[in-house]
């Protein structure tokens, strides 16, 4: 999963909103530490259940990483309060367990679905890009 979003970091760019799903354990967090590696922002990158949302400034030249947590949120005026259309267009923003709650925030993003397969190392990744940004992106972000 780490190998994966160091892969996927390559392709986002500031305004970028990525929406995690899949079960506990799965590796969603994982994949944020991947996509922070890319991206070259100052971590460390740890769940955020407790925090709600934390922001990891670049190391470089490159976005800052806005990192959150929907889990505990209850709904869309939880979700309000943590003002993370706030910082959208100068960030890429990942948020963890944020289907149903966070897809307002922007047109354009990508959904991505973790599941784990037989064992505890396999996992399906389904990645699925929303609005134009997204329009010309395989099923694959990663094909060129």
């Amino acid at each position: 999963m780490r190998a994966f979003g160091a892969r996927l970091a390559a392709r986002l760019r500031a305004g970028d909103l990525l929406v995690l799903s899949g079960p506990l354990g799965a590796g969603k967090t994982t994949l944020v530490q991947g996509i922070a590696e890319g991206l070259k922002v100052r971590g460390p990158i740890t769940s955020p259940t407790f925090v709600i949302a934390r922001v990891h400034p670049s190391l470089r030249q490159g976005p800052p990483l806005v990192h959150a947590d929907a889990y505990r949120l209850g709904g869309d005026l939880e979700v309000d309060d943590l003002d993370l259309d706030a910082s959208l267009e100068e960030s890429v923003t990942v948020v963890e367990w944020g289907e149903g709650l966070v897809e307002g925030l922007a047109e354009d993003r990508l959904e991505i679905h973790i599941d784990r397969e037989a064992g505890d190392e396999a996992r399906l990744v389904t990645v699925r890009g929303v609005g134009a940004r997204w329009a010309d992106t395989p099923s694959d972000p990663l094909e060129d």
